[in-house]
Order: structure tokens, then C-alpha cells, then sequence
């Protein structure tokens, strides 16, 4: 992990858009942010969970541009590893050393608007100039009661990367159901060769798998805030997920595999398929060949899609200095920033005045991902999730795993802790 002083000081901009041409939308947007040239100055600090190296490339390019554009605004970023980020907001709110801006994502949202930690900025959003390039599903993540606390940076596109030539040679294709992935995983995998089927996440993140798994076997999480997991499709569902493991389709390290592990296993030809977002194609595209992987959408479950479509936001912590915080907020949501961010990265912006942009439509390695955008559901959104998936669901899944408890122990402790949490 890279020291915070690495992207809040000495940063050289980065021209990602030179001789692009702009027009229509784009100059539109352009002239938009011109005008929003207000007399900004002051500091103001931003918290974020970035993780990868393209991440960070991409948010010092970003930093770079907001600083040409507002000189007078010291902006410091301070990176919080996301297993901690929720312990750190929480802590911020209460001892009252909150940042000016915070990474809001939806799963955490009722949480933070719970507890008091973010600022509705409905007003500013709806006068924004920029806001008739974000539809209202956009908001959907970031509202609570009618309040809007935060805009959309860009969005999370499910999808699936898998290696073309292990595909090629075992004469399968990419699987569109769960069924067709399992199998899929029995004929990749070859321990004696030091290759699985599939690169599990079970470790540090890994709980949104067990929330999306029992979903698409058909049971809801929650229903008008009472708990509502059919205790049945949730065992059907965490056999299944366990039973990859149990029967060797993925690593031996799996209970402990976090982001990092998993794409490793990916790049290095430890595994055959791995489950993310596009927010990683820079760093499978630098480390792999085109004839090595390809992307394709996840595969679907028995009763409902494994996909989810969601928006990371920023949001403002505090009334201090809004007005220089609104504007790093709202600078996301403008062509250049967003374009610069997808291109170091893979994230899809959340405007559609860049959504449509040629480099997008017409490349084919996101074909998969313009499905799966159109078909992802949001995260789940109550009060509590963000607590049971990490403490209560994961651990309970990982104890599966290392033989410590069975499917249906696991099953009824994720009911009664989520009854807890509520």
C-alpha cells in the first residue's frame, strides 16, 4: 500500500484526453464547470478506501485536475483499509473529527445517516448544473427519507473475468448459470498442475457473496425491517458456495483469500474464472494478454441474478467549509474526471453524458458489463448489513469452511445475529 504522502503531495498531472474532441454533452459539461469557478479556498480533508494500484493512479490524476481547476482548495486525501473504514467513520462521528468528505457506498449508507455522520445535500444537488446527466436511479443508493447525502463518483459493474486459453482448452464456454459454473470449475481444475476452477473470496470482503448467494437461491434478506431469510434456500445456498471449496474447485487458502489473493491467483494461473467488478480490468489488462482472459457476465442463480450494479458516492461529513467540499464532490461527476478515472481504472462513469462515450460503446471488453449494468440490482440497504455481513455472516460462512460448524449451524446463526442487528 502506497503512503498517503505519495498522492497528496508532488503529483504531476496526467493527460489522459489530449486532442480528444469535445462536443455536444461534453462541451456543455465543460462550460458547466467553468462557470462553477466560485471563489473556492480553504483545506478540506477526504477519507477513502481505494485499494489498487490503477485506483490510486487514478485518484492523483483526479487530485491533479481539482487542483488546476481550484488552486486555493488543499485538498488531503488519507487512505482507511476498508475492513476498518466503518470503525474509523464511526469513530470520527463520535469524538467529532470528522473529514469534510467521505467514500459513501450504498450498504453502509443507513448506517451513516443512522448515526448522524453525513450532511444532506439534497439542495445542492437538485440546483446542480450537471444534474439532468444523472438519472434518478443514481440517487436511489444515497437517499434516505427523502434526503440525497451524496453524489455518484461511478459506478460498480459486476462481471466475470475468465482465462480464454484454459477455456479453449477444456472446449467450454463462459457459463451463464450457476449449474454451468460449477461444471465449469470441475473440468479447469487440476491440483496437480496447481489449478482451480475458481478464485473464492472468502476472506477479508467476501461477505457480499454470501448476501448475493442466498438472494439468487430465492430468499430476501429483509423484508419492511423484520428479518426474512428462508432458512432452506439458505442452506441450499451456502452448500453450494461451501461446496466449491469442500470439493477442491478453489484454492486451499480460500477461507483467508481477500481482493488482493484472489487476483493474484487470477494473474499468475492459479485460477480459471474470478468474480469482481470492472474496477479491475486495468490490473488484469497490464498484468495478462488479450488471448489470455476475457470478461463475460456472472452467471445467474436459480432464482434471481448474482449481479450488482452499484455507485460509490461522496459525501459531505460536516458543515464546515461545504462549500469546497461540494466542490471536490461534484467534481466527480464531470467529464474529465470521469473519463480519467475510467481509463486508469476500468470504473464506468455514473454520468450518462460520458456512459455512451465511443471508447465505452465500441470496445468490446465491455460488452459483458453493458449487460450487466442493465441488469444489476442494488446492494442491500438496512440499517445494521454492513455489521452482520462482515461480523456475523462472514465468519460464520469461514467457519464452514474450516470444518468448524456445518451449513445449516451457519445458517441459523446468520438468521438470529441478522435479528440481532436489526
Amino acid at each position: 500500500m502506497r503512503k498517503n504522502s505519495r498522492i497528496s503531495s508532488g503529483l504531476s498531472r496526467r493527460q489522459f484526453l489530449k486532442g480528444l474532441g469535445v462536443s455536444g454533452a461534453g462541451l456543455m459539461l465543460a462550460q458547466a464547470g467553468l462557470m462553477r469557478l466560485a471563489a473556492q479556498a480553504g483545506s478540506i480533508n477526504y477519507w477513502h478506501h481505494f485499494t489498487s494500484e490503477s485506483e490510486f493512479l487514478g485518484l492523483e490524476a483526479i487530485m491533479a485536475q481539482f487542483k488546476e481547476r481550484y488552486p486555493d482548495i488543499d485538498l488531503i486525501q488519507e487512505n482507511i483499509p476498508n475492513a476498518d473504514f466503518m470503525a474509523r467513520f464511526t469513530a470520527g462521528v463520535l469524538a467529532d473529527t470528522r473529514a469534510n468528505v467521505s467514500m459513501v457506498t450504498t450498504e453502509r449508507l443507513a448506517d451513516m445517516v443512522a448515526m448522524e455522520g453525513l450532511v444532506p445535500i439534497t439542495d445542492r444537488v437538485n440546483s446542480w448544473e450537471l444534474r439532468e446527466y444523472f438519472p434518478d436511479n443514481r440517487w436511489t443508493g444515497i437517499t434516505v427519507d427523502g434526503e440525497i447525502y451524496g453524489v455518484p463518483a461511478f459506478s460498480f459493474v459486476d462481471w466475470m473475468y475468465y482465462r480464454k486459453d484454459w477455456f479453449e482448452e477444456a472446449g467450454i464456454t463462459p457459463p451463464t448459470t450457476l449449474d454451468e459454473f460449477r461444471a465449469a470449475c470441475v473440468a479447469l481444475t487440476d491440483p496437480a498442475q496447481g489449478r482451480y476452477g475458481f478464485g473464492m473470496r472468502a476472506g477479508g470482503g467476501g461477505q457480499a457473496f454470501i448476501a448475493d448467494m442466498i438472494e439468487a437461491f430465492g430468499s430476501p434478506l429483509v423484508v419492511d425491517g423484520e428479518v426474512a431469510i428462508d432458512r432452506a434456500l439458505a442452506i441450499e445456498a451456502m452448500d453450494f458456495w461451501s461446496g466449491l471449496y469442500k470439493d477442491g474447485l478453489v484454492p486451499p487458502s480460500a477461507p483467508g483469500d481477500s481482493y488482493r489473493q484472489i487476483m493474484e491467483g487470477f494473474k499468475t494461473g492459479q485460477t480459471g474464472m474470478v468474480w469482481h467488478h470492472t474496477g479491475s480490468l486495468a490490473e488484469i489488462q497490464a498484468a495478462m494478454t488479450p488471448d489470455q482472459f476475457g470478461t463475460a457476465t456472472k452467471p445467474t442463480g436459480p432464482a434471481d441474478t448474482l449481479t450488482r450494479t452499484s455507485f460509490l458516492y461522496n459525501g459531505l461529513m460536516k458543515d464546515e467549509n461545504a462549500d469546497a467540499a461540494w466542490a471536490w464532490v461534484s467534481f466527480w461527476g464531470e467529464n474529465d474526471p470521469a473519463i480519467t478515472f475510467l481509463e486508469a481504472t476500468g470504473y464506468f462513469p455514473a454520468s450518462t453524458a460520458v456512459a455512451d462515450d465511443a471508447r465505452i460503446a465500441e470496445n468490446p471488453i465491455y460488452a459483458p458489463a453493458i449487460v450487466s449494468a442493465a441488469q444489476g440490482k442494488l446492494p442491500p440497504q438496512f440499517i445494521g448489513f454492513a455489521g452482520w455481513s462482515q461480523e456475523i455472516a462472514l465468519p460464520a460462512f469461514q467457519r464452514i469452511l474450516t470444518g468448524e460448524s456445518t451449513v445449516e449451524q451457519a445458517v441459523d446463526e446468520m438468521i438470529s445475529g441478522l435479528a440481532d442487528a436489526l
